[in-house]
């Protein structure tokens, strides 16, 4: 594996720590945000995957963010997943491009197919 590949994994990895940690502390420190116990757990199921090798995670207020971004914070021109938690079943998705959306959805768990497609079809696009 050559150096770029390996800073590549290791800022993706650090990215799936550091959400991690926002949604723990988010969890731990105020109880009216149960609502994302099902979403911090899609995350760890995600990295038990191994997805943390192939996606940058962030947070946007309290929105996960997936994206092939190498460094933090994503330009207009960047694909993204968008996934924000309005109720426990309910739950918004959205591939995002800039302004651009390509696909939305609202889903009752993290289980629903829709959601794995977008994450294939991101995972289809260039690491950027």
């Amino acid at each position: 594996m050559d150096a770029r590949t390996e800073e590549i994994l290791r800022l993706f990895n650090l990215s799936w720590d550091e959400t991690e940690a926002f949604y723990d502390k988010l969890l731990n420190t105020h109880p009216g945000w149960d609502k994302l116990k099902p979403l911090r757990s899609f995350i760890s199921d995600l990295r038990e995957r191994g997805e943390d090798d192939f996606f940058r995670l962030g947070t946007s207020m309290h929105a996960l963010m997936i994206s092939r971004s190498v460094k933090h914070h994503l330009r207009d021109d960047q694909k993204y997943i968008r996934i924000e938690v309005i109720k426990i079943d309910d739950i918004e998705v959205i591939l995002r491009d800039g302004p651009t959306t390509y696909r939305e959805y609202r889903v009752n768990d993290f289980n629903d197919t829709h959601i794995f497609k977008l994450l294939k079809t991101l995972k289809d696009t260039l690491v950027d």
